[in-house]
């Protein structure tokens, strides 16, 4: 679902709330191997009605779709060496990076409306996004961090895999790293789908 791109309400000058009423209050990216696990319980109950309500955007993404070769490889040995296959950057990257501009371009395209409905120029949406990847040595997740991260309007969760991510894309793309829990999990689509779940509820 995508119903144009997100202001928190509580930010916006009183005269310009009503120009808003038709733009959902914040936007998520999940990049994953495995789409299909974090959308499906990210489209029912509340989290569902929310998207249908234009209060959120999720749209989740098969980071397969960002790599170049004909295989769509997104594995390869460890930068510098180390044993174990880790996710590829050059995907990553890519993918980060696409989902960035396509938020900076629905902001300026906002901006814009808003400039031609209230011949306000002043007004201006963040570009910013905040990136989080889900990993088992992330720091634990809690209800303030839920809380913290619902002020963001642009989230992009990137979901581990295989032995673990590139240690490039931890030096140059990622805010913060989180962790739902002491225990082993197949894949972090599961936990970018609880994280999700517990900042759109709020």
């Amino acid at each position: 679902l995508s119903c144009g791109p997100c202001v928190p309400r509580s930010l916006l000058p009183r005269h310009h709330k009503c120009a808003f009423l038709s733009f959902q209050l914040m936007h998520i990216d999940i990049l994953t191997l495995f789409p299909a696990i974090a959308a499906a319980p990210l489209a029912e109950s509340m989290i569902g009605k929310a998207q249908q309500r234009g209060l959120v955007t999720i749209q989740v993404h098969n980071l397969r779709d960002w790599a170049r070769d004909k295989h769509r490889t997104t594995d390869d040995a460890p930068y510098g060496g180390s044993q174990g296959m880790v996710m590829k950057c050059e995907p990553i990257f890519a993918a980060v990076e696409e989902l960035k501009q396509r938020w900076n371009d629905e902001c300026r395209m906002t901006n814009d409306k808003v400039s031609a409905t209230t011949a306000d120029s002043s007004f201006d949406i963040r570009h910013s996004s905040f990136v989080i990847l889900m990993s088992p040595g992330g720091r634990r997740f809690t209800q303030q961090i839920a809380e913290d991260n619902a002020r963001q309007s642009h989230l992009i969760l990137l979901c581990g895999h295989y032995e673990g991510i590139d240690q490039r894309v931890l030096d140059h793309l990622i805010d913060d790293e989180l962790s739902i829990g002491d225990y082993v999990l197949t894949n972090g689509a599961l936990a970018a789908a609880v994280v999700t779940d517990a900042i759109v509820r709020l």
